[in-house]
């Protein structure tokens, strides 16, 4: 008969392409149980059910198991935790991982690519937050159709917003009138963000998405400063630019020694909708040589696309409205590197602090 320790010593043969290690010593093999029939049911525990590795590593169990003698059929179930540092702040008790967006300057679709990064993690089944931290220019609340204010709940917490996938957001545009300007220095608006962050019950999430000011100005400064970041993602155009710009804040955070998650780069190109004719409006091959010169990932190419610019407008940003979309695909995929990223970040500091430990 088939032994448990049979299964367990071929899936030491299945590595995880992103984190470098076999699935047994990474602790993904989370239970193997064997019939009389020889039917065997592996469960893993994965570190992010938006894994983009998912199903390769099924296919590679699958594989390996089921050349065993006396192996009839092979069951794979897939689970995810996702890994986390100590808490984040003793008021942040459930929120694991803190995501923020950042750019270089305003223009570049940063509020975009924050929002449908958040709901397509959400698709992919993790639990998320989106905090809109840009507080002058808090767009969020109308491109997610989230108007209420939030009401107290209980000692000096707030509900936040419930948006679509039950995403929890916060946004000062849910506190003030749209048309009011927020006319504040960045003490003010770092204060105001810290009230956000943890005034809010956010419950246990996988992911805080944190829409930032744009810039490497006080607000930004400041509140890279306050929010416990796990790492932060870069958004520019293709432009030089632009480019240039967004390196600036890039190596802000560098210099702050907040992890980079990388790059992704927004109005790519143009599709032709009549001749399907592809056009680099911005230019091309500017942020691939940056990220090669940094050795920093190149998350994603999104394409500037009318409709992206037409659901934001009417609250259903789109990967909501229209998930099998070109564009709406590439959020996805952005997503699964983003969080194999973060993946990849927890551990190594875990590793880390384990060695200053011993």
């Amino acid at each position: 008969m088939v032994s448990r320790e049979d299964v367990l010593n071929v899936l030491k043969n299945v590595v995880d392409p992103e984190l470098k290690a076999d699935i047994v010593s990474l602790g993904f093999v989370r239970d193997v149980s064997i019939s009389e029939d020889g039917v065997v049911v592996v469960r893993l525990e994965l570190t992010t059910p938006a894994c983009p590795f998912r199903v390769v590593l099924e296919k590679n169990v699958r594989e390996v198991v089921s050349k065993i003698p006396g192996v009839r059929d092979v069951v794979v179930k897939i689970g995810a935790q996702v890994p986390h540092l100590p808490s984040v702040s003793e008021k942040m008790l459930g929120v694991k991982n803190v995501i923020a967006v950042a750019s270089g300057k305003g223009g570049v679709g940063k509020s975009t690519i924050a929002v449908n990064l958040a709901l397509s993690l959400a698709l992919k089944n993790a639990s998320v937050g989106l905090l809109d931290a840009d507080v002058y220019g808090p767009t969020i609340p109308k491109m997610l159709d989230v108007i209420r204010p939030p009401f107290p709940i209980g000692g000096d917490k707030i509900e936040p917003g419930l948006s679509y996938l039950k995403m929890k957001v916060m946004s000062m545009g849910m506190l003030i009138p749209e048309e009011a300007p927020v006319i504040w220095r960045g003490p003010l608006v770092a204060k105001a963000v810290q009230e956000m962050l943890e005034r809010v019950e956010w419950g246990d999430l996988d992911y805080l998405v944190v829409d930032l000011p744009p810039g490497t100005g006080d607000a930004p400064l400041t509140l890279a400063q306050t929010i416990p970041l796990t790492g932060v993602v870069i958004v520019t155009t293709p432009q030089e630019a632009a480019l240039r710009i967004a390196l600036k804040s890039l190596r802000m955070f560098m210099k702050l020694n907040v992890e980079i998650i990388g790059i992704i780069e927004n109005m790519s190109y143009f599709i032709c909708p009549n001749c399907g004719t592809r056009t680099e409006i911005f230019g091309y091959g500017n942020t691939m040589k940056v990220c090669r010169e940094l050795n920093i990932p190149l998350l994603g190419e999104v394409p500037l696309a009318p409709e992206v610019r037409e659901s934001g407008d009417t609250g259903r940003p789109i990967v909501i409205r229209d998930p099998d979309s070109p564009v709406s695909k590439e959020f996805l995929a952005i997503a699964e590197r983003v969080a194999g990223r973060v993946s990849v970040i927890v551990k190594k500091k875990l590793e880390t602090e384990s060695k200053k430990e011993a």
